[in-house]
């Protein structure tokens, strides 16, 4: 049997739903770094728990609160990096859409310290479903 890796362990206790609650798997330096030209009003850095949230706010003034996280893989590189690949589905300027992303997540001493947010544009494309995706 394989036992799973501790740092896949700590990010799955985040809850992107609540992220108040997750407060204890985060570093006090925390770094959230958002790139994505296309949405260049919310590209950038975000510290601390306070300023992830403010960015998922941010986001959901921008899709109407629709946006969702569907993860896809998580894979562990070595003691201090995972990297997820997730598609995101949301509204965005009133149509239906999903992208894939990948986070480099950089997790020390058994706190998340620093994650970049990279959403691949090109995969970008609008949605015919949205009950089943969004």
């Amino acid at each position: 049997m394989n036992e799973e890796h501790p740092n896949i362990k700590i990010l799955k206790r985040l809850d992107l739903t609540n992220l108040a609650a997750s407060a204890t798997v985060f570093a006090e330096d925390f770094v959230w770094h958002y790139y994505n030209p296309e949405l260049p009003e919310i590209e950038g850095d975000y510290f601390g728990l306070s300023g992830l949230i403010d960015f998922f706010k941010i986001l959901a003034g921008k899709t109407k609160s629709s946006f969702k996280v569907h993860p896809i893989s998580i894979t562990p590189m070595g003691d201090k990096l995972v990297i997820t690949h997730v598609k995101d589905s949301m509204f965005l300027e009133d149509k239906p859409m999903e992208i894939d992303a990948i986070v480099v997540w950089c997790i020390v001493d058994s706190k998340i310290k620093e994650a970049w947010d990279i959403p691949v544009i090109h995969t970008a494309k609008m949605i015919e479903t949205v009950n089943e995706n969004l």
